[in-house]
């Protein structure tokens, strides 16, 4: 289905996005708090992977923009 892709899912809120995924190395779970101006940037960084998130007004935008990243 995925691959060897990592799953990540994505909490959006109005300020503050929280990214969930199991390091595949360490088996850790990460959970990052991204502020709305540095989410496509922890992305752009990120390898690609399969991005999970809330439907909401803002979720298509951000879909784009991941897409664009290659994810």
């Amino acid at each position: 289905m995925n691959g060897n892709k990592t799953v990540v899912g994505v909490d959006i809120a109005r300020r503050v996005f929280q990214p969930h995924w199991v390091d595949p190395e360490t088996s850790e779970l990460k959970s990052p708090q991204l502020k709305r101006e540095r989410f496509q940037e922890h992305f752009a960084n990120h390898v690609p992977c399969l991005i999970g998130m809330e439907a909401c007004g803002g979720s298509q935008h951000w879909a784009r923009q991941l897409i664009a990243l290659d994810h």
